[in-house]
């Protein structure tokens, strides 16, 4: 399947927020996949069910689907390759956070990046053919550094492996109103087990997760669709608009409303 060099995209972490923080501090997963290259700053992942520290020149692979959230802060600087799903390129199936070490290789990536952005931007002959082209070598340089023994991931701890096991269920389940009794006897353990192992992995609660999950395609559907609120309720798993409209209330200190005027 061919693609266009509108499918693919380089951004800025400003541009991929669109000056919303929420967009990646809430735990969440995106319709497509997600190359992260951080060039400037320190901060916090979640990535594949696990809590880790990032910071310049980590590369964070966030496959479409796959459960994530990043906080930089105010000094953080970032680049984002968006790639789309049914591409032909050879992607990693599994989520990675790679700590790039070699300078030569850093620099590989930040001029592939740079070279992808540059067709982005300027129209040209064969833009699309060269864009394709720095896509496939971005996905070579990404499946390179995974070969490599120094780039093996660390071997999980039972409470890591049921995190692991909860955050990859909740982008398929969390539209169903299901309660965490229910995730956690999906998963044969007690709400308790759930709750604790997933807070020793990631520093918050299982229904933390649940709740920025749903919080997080709560705002995005009031702001980039125009459905009435209590269809997004119903979407979502309330049991009523009212309930939904003081779950926003309690969350975000407005009501959907309100959440949805200010967007606009």
């Amino acid at each position: 399947m061919s693609f266009s060099l509108s499918d693919i995209k380089v951004m800025t972490l400003p541009q991929l927020t669109g000056g919303q923080d929420w967009r990646l501090l809430l735990a969440q997963d995106r319709p497509h996949h997600l190359l992260i290259w951080i060039t400037r700053g320190q901060g916090r992942a979640l990535l594949d069910g696990r809590r880790r520290g990032v910071g310049t020149h980590n590369a964070l692979w966030v496959p479409q689907g796959s459960l994530f959230a990043l906080d930089m802060g105010r000094q953080g600087m970032a680049q984002a390759v968006i790639v789309p799903p049914g591409t032909p390129l050879r992607l990693p199936e599994m989520p990675r956070h790679l700590r790039i070490r070699d300078v030569a290789v850093q620099s590989e990536l930040s001029g592939l990046i740079e070279a992808a952005a540059r067709e982005q931007q300027k129209d040209r002959p064969l833009s699309q053919d060269a864009a394709e082209a720095h896509a496939a070598l971005i996905s070579v340089w990404l499946r390179r550094q995974i070969m490599l023994e120094e780039h093996v991931p660390p071997r999980r701890n039972a409470a890591a492996r049921l995190s692991k096991l909860y955050c990859d269920q909740l982008p398929q389940r969390f539209r169903s109103g299901a309660s965490m009794a229910e995730y956690a006897a999906t998963l044969g353990v007690t709400a308790t087990h759930l709750t604790r192992a997933v807070k020793a992995a990631t520093g918050k609660t299982a229904a933390d997760l649940l709740t920025e999950r749903v919080l997080a395609e709560a705002r995005h559907l009031l702001i980039e669709t125009r459905q009435p609120a209590q269809d997004i309720a119903r979407h979502l798993g309330f049991g009523s608009a009212a309930y939904f409209t003081r779950f926003m209330q309690q969350h975000t200190g407005q009501p959907p409303s309100k959440l949805r005027g200010a967007a606009r």
